[in-house]
């Protein structure tokens, strides 16, 4: 079994920062890649960033240039740095992260979601 637990998100006004933290814990052979979505009340699920095993990022559209991506290998653990929030950026983020936990199986595992308010 694997978990995601994320932790970090909160209330900030427009234009304010905030990190989020995704540590994965449990039966981990490989990390395959770690990332970050969010849903906004009647929206959609969809991509903010991802990483995967040789570091390569990915973002949605509306998060370049102000969301950073970055991981810390030895814990196991993904990172956003969001700069410079907009009110759109509201929404609950999900940590998803993708293993091997051992040299055949694979496993996806999502996080409980932790809550970003920005206001104007």
């Amino acid at each position: 079994q694997v978990q995601a637990v994320e932790s970090g998100g909160g209330s900030v006004q427009a234009g304010g920062s905030l990190r989020l933290s995704c540590a994965a814990s449990g039966t981990i052979f490989r990390i395959n890649g770690m990332g970050w979505y969010r849903q906004a009340p009647g929206k959609q699920r969809e991509l903010v960033a991802s990483i995967i095993a040789d570091s390569s990022t990915k973002y949605g559209d509306s998060v370049k240039g102000r969301f950073t991506i970055s991981r810390d290998r030895a814990k196991s653990t993904v990172y956003l740095q969001m700069n410079s929030l907009k009110p759109e950026d509201t929404a609950v983020y999900y940590c998803n992260v993708n293993v091997d936990t051992g040299t055949t199986t694979r496993f996806n595992a999502w996080g409980q979601g932790t809550q970003v308010t920005v206001s104007s």
